[in-house]
């Protein structure tokens, strides 16, 4: 991409606009060195990248803090015996606390297939041994731990100890002499690296001792006396001795970064472009900006688009449609001045290089742009008076050094193009430019005045036309574009407005009536319908949008009154249930309380859910077909049906059972009513529920039949058929001694023979 091009299109105040949402140095520094990825996969991975990102921060709530900039700790690596120091050390610890930190938020998103994401924050080796060793030896100030090395401790030890001996012999040195009252301050100091006595300076002949210095205002000394000379003496070769130590501990560790310095360096660059990618994250919330979609082949097409820096300003900003029609490779802008034409090429152009550069850009979703390569630009007044050029010789001389490279994969944006000459030969040069765009395969947006070049874009295949809008009444732009036809220039509106003499204006209405080419009417009626058809769709827009938050709230409140109605029916089922289990209700009672909880949920279903009949036929119905059952709200598979009484055995999740006809129903549909029989619970209900228990060892066994045995009651059914099969009837006994202590059955016997013999019990409930 031309630096001409990054220029004029300002995507340098992008950059920097970015940097400033870094929070560190390098990471700034990184901002500010983006630029445009020309080939596709280079630029799916930022955009990837940008998206993963944005995701996780909004989730996780990760935020960076600054770090230090390691440009001159690396080189001293490089450099034989030398150690770095504990300032280098500390920066290199909160550095890679910071990594550590990011690699650990992201570990629980690992199962969310973030491959680019994981491999940025993740994907360099780490320095574990560094790591370990950083964190054993720096304390949260910054200083070596006394637990560094067994030396290190040991003669911190004895340092400690001589200060507490130190004391001890001021103290009793005090009191002894009596000296108090010739002392400064209460309390043993150290100057010069040796603990000294505070004392007045009209007092320091008193006794024998060394002067190592005075205060500023020279009414103290620092003294020490001679019994702590030989302490103070001691305490300095315990002092060299713990230099010594330290220095080994670092020796030591300077060693692992040398080691691990790959790991190292590719973790503080990953952190580098981790920042790099909050700064995105923080632009895109600035601007209420997301990931395009760009790849060869996509249409070009920017919904409610803004201008990057004018969003950036936070002023309020008209977003703007920039969209060609599939097979259309050129757009012409018309219409007034200042009416917007500039911004929409300089939008559609700084969009482009932001998206190409893998930065987040405000528009909306369902925009998307083919990857241009190269983008060119002839913008504004291009006249050079060092180089004796005009702007229409400066264009030019553009465009002829360009053209040769201009391809299928080129933008071209032309602003005023050929302006700068007679009208007549710069649209003529103007529309031939535009063709022999499109005969190279390039996109073009182009704005202008020329009639003729307005024509032509109504007129000519691939190319499409549109006008910047104008308030019919007050002729103020509306910085909307509308589609397939051609502005007026108004151009005598804005001299008016920018207080032209009326007499000039006047003088100049009488010329464009002789002339006889005054087109403004028309077009002035064209922008009104325009501005009509943009106001009313906008109105459509609003009400789609009101009836869609009215239905998302409809469904939200059916939604909780269905779970409340369910749970409240479900509750009342159970405590019938519980009461017939503990005898408190008979079962004829226990029956009535069910059907009136069924009736108190009928009411609930939606009329046209009642009315609406079951798509199921019974002749079509095949074998291995998904179907729903309301009753228990489960959906099962057909394993069998019976034409003779009507049922069909399902099996749900395991559990195998014949369901009369009626109640089933297409998986998700509502179920086809039945009309109530006349006689008995089991005609009432419509089934006569069987269960298939063959394979399933008899701990699972009885837990099904437990439950089957529940089910059944809520549904008031008298007969049940147990299937256990012959085998070596060990699943028989455990299952009739189960059936012999339940309360809820009144009698079991063996099916007979042509039902299945002793395969199947038949139970009879009470």
């Amino acid at each position: 991409m031309e630096p001409r091009t990054l220029h004029l299109l300002e995507f340098p105040k992008i950059l920097k606009e970015l940097s400033g949402f870094a929070v560190s140095e390098p990471g700034a520094s990184a901002c500010l060195q983006v630029r445009p990825f020309t080939d596709a996969l280079s630029v799916r991975l930022q955009l990837t990248l940008l998206e993963q990102a944005l995701l996780w921060v909004r989730e996780s709530g990760f935020r960076l803090a600054a770090f230090p900039d390691f440009g001159g700790f690396f080189p001293v690596l490089d450099i034989a015996h030398r150690v770095l120091d504990l300032d280098a050390l500390c920066a290199l610890s909160a550095t890679l606390e910071q990594a550590r930190g990011a690699r650990d938020l992201l570990e629980p998103y690992a199962e969310r297939g973030w491959d680019e994401l994981g491999r940025a924050v993740s994907g360099a080796p780490w320095p574990a041994s560094t790591w370990s060793a950083l964190k054993r030896c720096l304390d949260q100030d910054g200083r070596l731990r006394d637990e560094s090395s067994p030396g290190l401790f040991s003669v911190r030890q004895e340092i400690r100890s001589i200060h507490q001996k130190c004391t001890k012999r001021v103290k009793d040195f005090v009191l002894s002499e009596n000296i108090a009252q010739y002392l400064q301050d209460d309390f043993v100091t150290i100057s010069s690296d040796r603990y000294v006595l505070p004392l007045r300076v009209n007092f320091k002949n008193r006794f024998p001792g060394i002067i190592h210095d005075y205060s500023q205002t020279g009414e103290t000394c620092y003294f020490e006396p001679m019994f702590l000379v030989e302490i103070n003496n001691s305490l300095q070769e315990l002092k060299r001795e713990e230099r010594t130590e330290e220095r080994k501990v670092l020796e030591y560790i300077t060693g692992l970064v040398r080691q691990e310095r790959e790991g190292i360096e590719a973790s503080y660059q990953g952190l580098v472009q981790l920042d790099l990618l909050m700064a995105k994250a923080r632009l895109a919330d600035a601007v209420q900006a997301r990931p395009l979609d760009v790849g060869p082949g996509l249409p070009a097409r920017l919904i409610q688009a803004r201008h990057p820096l004018l969003a950036l300003q936070g002023g309020a900003t008209q977003p703007l449609d920039i969209k060609l029609r599939e097979g259309q490779l050129a757009l012409i802008v018309s219409g007034g001045n200042a009416g917007g034409k500039t911004v929409c090429l300089k939008t559609m152009g700084l969009i482009a290089l932001m998206a190409f550069s893998g930065l987040p850009v405000p528009v909306a979703e369902g925009s998307s742009l083919p990857l241009w390569t190269d983008i060119y630009v002839v913008l504004g007044d291009e006249q050079s008076l060092e180089e004796h050029v005009s702007t229409f010789t400066a264009q030019i001389q553009y465009l002829a050094r360009v053209w040769d490279r201009v391809g299928p994969d080129s933008l071209f944006l032309l602003d005023e193009f050929g302006a700068g000459t007679d009208p007549t030969q710069g649209a003529a040069l103007a529309q031939a430019v535009i063709d022999g765009l499109l005969e190279h395969g390039a996109c073009a947006i182009a704005a202008t005045h020329f009639p003729a070049l307005k024509a032509y874009a109504l007129a000519t295949d691939r190319v499409r036309a549109a006008s910047v809008l104008f308030d019919p009444k007050t002729k103020r732009p509306l910085y909307r574009l509308a589609y397939d036809q051609v502005g007026a220039s108004i151009a005598l509106d804005v001299a008016r407005e920018h207080g032209l003499p009326r007499s000039i204006l006047s003088r100049a209405e009488q010329y464009l009536l002789l002339d006889g080419t005054d087109t403004s009417a028309v077009l002035d009626r064209l922008n009104s319908l325009a501005v009509r058809r943009e106001q009313e769709n906008d109105a459509l827009d609003e009400e789609r949008k009101a009836l869609r938050k009215k239905r998302d709230s409809l469904e939200a409140r059916f939604e909780k009154e269905r779970v409340k109605v369910l749970s409240e029916v479900r509750e009342l089922a159970q405590g019938v249930l519980r009461d017939w289990k503990s005898e408190r209700l008979g079962r004829k009672q226990a029956l009535k309380k069910l059907a009136e909880v069924r009736e108190r949920l009928e009411p609930a279903a939606a009329p046209e859910a009642i009315a609406a009949p079951s798509a199921l036929d019974f002749a079509e119905l095949r074998q291995g077909q998904r179907v729903a059952y309301r009753a228990w709200n489960k959906t099962g598979q057909v394993l069998e049906k019976d034409e003779r009484r009507g049922q069909v055995k399902v099996d749900f999740a395991g559990v195998a059972m014949w369901v009369a006809f009626g109640e089933l129903t297409l998986d998700g549909r509502a179920p086809r009513q039945q009309p109530k029989a006349s006689q008995g619970a089991e005609a009432e209900l419509g089934f006569s529920p069987r269960l298939d228990l063959r394979g399933l060892r008899a701990d699972e066994a009885l837990a099904e039949l437990e439950k089957f045995l529940d089910a059944s009651l809520l549904r008031g059914a008298n007969t049940l058929e147990v299937i256990h099969g012959r085998g070596t009837g060990a699943l028989r006994k455990e299952i009739h001694a189960f059936l012999r202590a339940a309360p809820s059955v009144a009698s079991f016997t063996l099916a007979n023979e042509d039902r299945g013999g002793d395969g199947m019990t038949e139970v009879t409930l009470k």
